[in-house]
């Protein structure tokens, strides 16, 4: 199997051609920071965000790039973080005022920021908001955390779950003795609603609440707390792949990150199978202009509002933020979860870990050795 597996995993790195040089095109030398996709680079509506740019510094250590990078280059990376925090809340913000209103984004750029600066030997320079002062409402007590799981709506899994999933940040900051109840609170919650039979969470279509249980399981691996049921899950996943139509790169993306994360042993035709189905996948999302799109039709304007069915609507969804123009291109979204699924299917079939074929010329401008 290890044959026949490695060579469909060498035809899918295929996928990859063109996709660093789009990804060099997403740096903006002025802000130190990296735009969501072509269109946001080429209107005045977009400046680089938190997301992209964490994102893209993800996808450049990934693949071993970071060497490319010269001091002053990550130094303008560290100032466009350090930018991005609210002095007296804490909390990193875009420049889009609604991005203020969506806890989710607020959560996950907390998140992304602080760990891209800690990648880069750097850290934030005001206090962040993980006290009981300046934390939110629900921090307060074991039993206001538990009041507000349960308000959160599962109507749609996947945004609710992603929401569920926000207190985690808040929870780490915490010291290990804080922490213990709200931890409880939260797991006692989780498998109080998990399905039985699917050993998925929530509402929605299958992949969606697939892409709701692997928010979740960001959760229990922050806490290094086991995921329940994992064969329902497992058959769940299966069935997905082979009877539902993956039009959104998450639907990728989330089966193959929650397999290996699982860590089941798993039968080598399954994962030969699993292989083939996830790469034929994505190449329905590979862009001429060299990355991936997030949606099969084209790339969302606003990548953190999750899908609902046309007509659908949740009251607790946010006000789109929109980080670009939703053309048929790459984005950094997609781009992002197409490497890890890549490094994820090696990981998953047991396989070595091998670096993509990078040409030298990709990030050559930024390369500490020319001096520049």
């Amino acid at each position: 199997m290890t044959k026949r597996l490695e060579d469909i995993l060498t035809g899918g790195d295929g996928l990859f051609e063109g996709f660093f040089e789009w990804l060099e095109g997403q740096y903006d030398a002025a802000s130190g920071g990296f735009y969501y996709a072509r269109s946001s680079r080429d209107s005045d509506a977009f400046t680089p965000d938190i997301e992209s740019t964490a994102q893209a510094l993800g996808i450049i250590e990934r693949c071993g790039l970071q060497q490319r990078l010269a001091d002053d280059i990550k130094t303008g990376i560290v100032r466009f973080f350090q930018s991005k925090q609210d002095p007296r809340a804490g909390y990193f913000y875009d420049a889009d005022p609604r991005m203020r209103k969506d806890d989710v984004m607020v959560g996950r750029a907390l998140g992304y920021s602080v760990g891209a600066l800690r990648k880069l030997g750097a850290a934030p320079l005001h206090p962040l908001p993980g006290n009981r002062n300046m934390a939110p409402a629900y921090c307060r007590s074991p039993e206001a955390y538990a009041e507000w799981l349960r308000s959160i709506s599962l109507a749609n899994s996947w945004r609710g779950c992603d929401r569920l999933c926000n207190s985690a940040p808040y929870l780490n900051q915490m010291t290990p003795a804080d922490r213990k109840p709200f931890l409880c609170e939260a797991l006692s919650y989780f498998a109080s609603i998990q399905d039985p039979v699917t050993g998925l969470w929530g509402e929605g279509t299958l992949y969606v609440r697939i892409s709701g249980t692997f928010k979740l399981l960001t959760f229990y691996n922050r806490f290094q707390a086991p995921l329940p049921r994992m064969p329902e899950i497992y058959r769940s996943l299966l069935h997905a792949l082979r009877n539902e139509k993956a039009v959104d790169m998450c639907y990728i993306r989330n089966p193959i990150s929650l397999l290996t994360s699982m860590k089941l042993r798993i039968p080598e035709e399954d994962v030969l199978e699993i292989a083939e189905i996830t790469l034929r996948n994505m190449a329905r999302l590979k862009r001429a202009d060299g990355g991936f799109s997030r949606e099969i039709d084209h790339s969302p304007p606003a990548p953190n509002v999750a899908q609902v069915k046309q007509g659908e609507h949740y009251p607790d969804m946010p006000e789109a933020v929109s980080l670009g123009k939703g053309e048929v291109e790459g984005d950094m979204n997609a781009g992002t979860q197409a490497i890890l699924i890549r490094y994820s299917l090696r990981e998953l079939g047991g396989l070595q870990e091998r670096k993509l074929d990078i040409s030298d010329s990709v990030f050559s401008f930024l390369r500490a050795d020319t001096g520049i």
